[in-house]
């Protein structure tokens, strides 16, 4: 015997949404929209298969879609939910990509010498410290 699943239609999909907005207190949702809708978002063409979606902030809450509008409308929801789920545990979500705020780090090990090579070329170039002269040199690179 065998089962056949079947796909859930729109009119499923969107109760199913709006179920979840239930799911959350109104001013969590409502700040959690807020914040998605800032995030930056990254689309990128699947042969066959429409689009593929995801955000620098959260980058483990995806999406996909069939034009860029409904991949970029899924990845709000997603990340909207995402979102509020951190607020509703206490939890900090990420800042928005946009607010220029440096919060990630890079560890880097050099050798004495290199180090010391590093330390050179900065204060030759006119930066205060190894870390602007390194993220600017690496940003150009990257550019």
């Amino acid at each position: 015997m065998s089962v056949k699943s079947k796909k859930p239609s729109a009119k499923s999909k969107s109760k199913t949404k709006a179920e979840l907005e239930k799911a959350v207190a109104p001013k969590v949702w409502s700040k959690a929209k807020q914040l998605a809708a800032q995030y930056t978002v990254v689309i990128q063409p699947e042969p066959d298969l429409g689009y593929f979606g995801r955000t620098i902030e959260m980058p483990y809450v995806m999406a996909d879609g069939k034009t860029p509008e409904a991949c970029i409308a899924e990845l709000i929801e997603a990340t909207t939910l995402a979102v509020a789920t951190c607020l509703e545990d206490g939890q900090r979500p990420p800042r928005p990509a946009g607010d220029q705020k440096r919060t990630a780090q890079v560890n880097l090990r050099l050798t004495e010498r290199e180090k010391f090579d590093i330390e050179e070329a900065a204060r030759r170039e006119g930066y205060r410290g190894v870390s602007d002269f390194v993220r600017s040199a690496a940003l150009e690179k990257a550019s």
